[in-house]
């Protein structure tokens, strides 16, 4: 199922070729002993999956406290506007409340501006002056010797 919701996200963010991601993968990564990503999954008042967020701990040397990253957010088209996309993040908010993390972020791409507008009127605020950095693949490797 979140390999589906991730596959489908991938395709809203025009971007699904570059998904390998396998359910074996993220059982890996969920239940293992001691797991560093973490999934909330909504759920319609049927039961049906309406969507997930995908996170893990970040670190600020600032304040010397821990935070989330949001890595995904996903509501199936047919279920948004209903209010699951605020109720994870209202419930990582609480998270980060209950566990005296200062900070709860993610990034978005700058041409999404129905999550923009979304994001923004949860109190959300733009950090137009940092820039993302990435070293992949065969960078990767280089960087590494």
């Amino acid at each position: 199922m979140i390999a589906g919701f991730i596959r489908d996200l991938a395709i809203y963010e025009k971007s699904e070729a570059m998904v390998s991601v396998t359910s074996e993968h993220l059982t890996e990564s969920f239940f293992c002993d001691n797991p560093n990503v973490f999934c909330d999954l909504v759920e319609t008042d049927e039961g049906v999956a309406a969507g997930f967020a995908l996170w893990f701990l970040n670190y600020s040397t600032w304040t010397g406290t821990h935070g989330i990253f949001l890595e995904d957010l996903f509501i199936s088209p047919e279920l948004r506007g209903r209010g699951y996309g605020t109720a994870l993040l209202k419930h990582l908010a609480r998270e980060c409340v209950a566990k005296g993390y200062h900070r709860f972020q993610w990034s978005v791409l700058d041409w999404n501006t129905p999550s923009i507008d979304f994001y923004l009127s949860l109190g959300a605020e733009t950090m137009d002056e940092w820039t993302v950095y990435r070293v992949t693949d065969d960078a990767l490797v280089r960087l590494a010797q």
